[in-house]
């Protein structure tokens, strides 16, 4: 049997048409067939390849982990020089009181760790969350996510959740003194890209405070620079109480963490005693990784260089069937009347050596979030094909 075989039979499927496309290897910004096919990912393995594919810096680090250990022991026993090294470069990217790292495995399971922390520091039971968000798949993070068609074949889920429109400054009143925190992506990624204005944010904020709400920041998708600055919100004046982080994290390893102020993060160590546990969080090959990613992205100057490379694409991008662009960053929504018109489109893309997709709850936009690398050159190419497609 070959590849694409033993895929079939024996990996287990999320859809009827997976796309099927066999990768031999990856640099950069291409991915490369085993005949040599060459696709520019256009995507970032959604949102994942921030600093590119096998970055040299991160290889390296990983390379160099690998001579030194693997697991050792479950997280937060021993002192492991890749994690703590990792802990200090995440909170000198963050402002006070941002200073305590829990790393974890996923952005998912970064998601579940933020959600037990605010339950058991506000001692409250109540969460909100936005409409048409994305917080991952696991059973908490499913809870809290805003679209109905992914949680009714689950239910009954986490009790005592509530739903509130992201943006709108009015909903905000359903925040009280009975809620243990509000969960929301600054920037909402599956919904196609919405952005809310800085008075919701400073607004969210101030309600906070006033019912003593923690608030928690899911960055899965539009930390690590993604969106012309290192932390999404760095943009509206604010800083969460919790910020949740992964994907873009680790330069192509899997790791992720959810990161509060030493006061709060605190009660994990009692009552109960190991109040949260990972086995594989903070796997010192991921935590190397992620360092080096952390390090490119700076030695690079990677963010500096977001906004102008999103108005390239937007200088572009422009068809009489590109009904509208949304973007923070090179975090991008390209709009289609429809997903009739927009699928056939992807797919020719592929076709013609770009990978893109659409997003879980916005099925009429093209999503585009290239490696932060990405050139001017691999830009205009990628344009160009996006353009053949549409015209095709």
């Amino acid at each position: 049997m070959n590849n694409r075989q033993l895929f079939l039979s024996h990996l287990a499927q999320t859809t009827d048409f997976p796309l099927m496309i066999e990768i031999e290897k990856a640099e950069g910004v291409f991915l490369y067939g085993p005949n040599g096919e060459r696709y520019l990912d256009l995507i970032s393995g959604i949102g994942v390849s921030n600093v590119g594919h096998r970055h040299p810096k991160v290889l390296a680090a990983i390379h160099a982990q690998l001579e030194k250990y693997l697991h050792l022991m479950v997280y937060g026993e021993y002192v492991q020089q890749p994690q703590a090294q990792l802990a200090q470069a995440l909170v000198h990217t963050l402002p006070e009181p941002l200073d305590n790292v829990y790393l974890v495995n996923s952005g998912s399971e970064a998601v579940e760790g933020a959600l037990k922390l605010a339950k058991r520091y506000t001692n409250r039971r109540e969460i909100l969350t936005c409409e048409n968000a994305y917080h991952g798949s696991s059973h908490g993070a499913l809870s809290v996510g805003g679209n109905e068609q992914f949680k009714r074949a689950y239910r009954p889920l986490v009790p005592g959740i509530r739903q509130i429109a992201y943006g709108n400054k009015d909903h905000l009143e359903d925040i009280t003194t009975d809620t243990a925190a509000i969960i929301l992506e600054t920037i909402q990624g599956e919904a196609g890209v919405q952005v809310a204005e800085i008075g919701y944010f400073q607004a969210l904020r101030k309600k906070c405070n006033e019912t003593g709400t923690l608030l928690i920041l899911d960055e899965i998708q539009a930390g690590f620079g993604r969106t012309g600055t290192f932390w999404a919100f760095e943009d509206f004046g604010i800083q969460p109480d919790i910020l949740v982080c992964a994907k873009g994290m680790g330069g192509g390893m899997p790791i992720g963490s959810f990161i509060s102020s030493r006061e709060i993060m605190s009660v994990l160590k009692n009552n109960p005693l190991l109040g949260h546990i990972t086995t594989f969080g903070g796997h010192p090959v991921s935590a190397a990784a992620s360092l080096a990613t952390i390090q490119v992205i700076q030695d690079e100057a990677l963010v500096a260089g977001v906004r102008e490379k999103a108005n390239l694409f937007k200088k572009l991008l422009v068809h009489p069937k590109i009904t509208g662009i949304r973007n923070k960053g090179l975090m991008m929504a390209l709009s289609f009347d429809s997903f009739e018109v927009l699928k056939p489109i992807i797919d020719r893309c592929i076709g013609n050596g770009v990978i893109t997709d659409w997003f879980l709850f916005c099925d009429n936009a093209m999503r585009i979030a290239p490696p932060l690398t990405i050139s001017r050159k691999e830009i205009e190419f990628a344009c160009s094909k996006i353009l053949q497609s549409i015209e095709s």
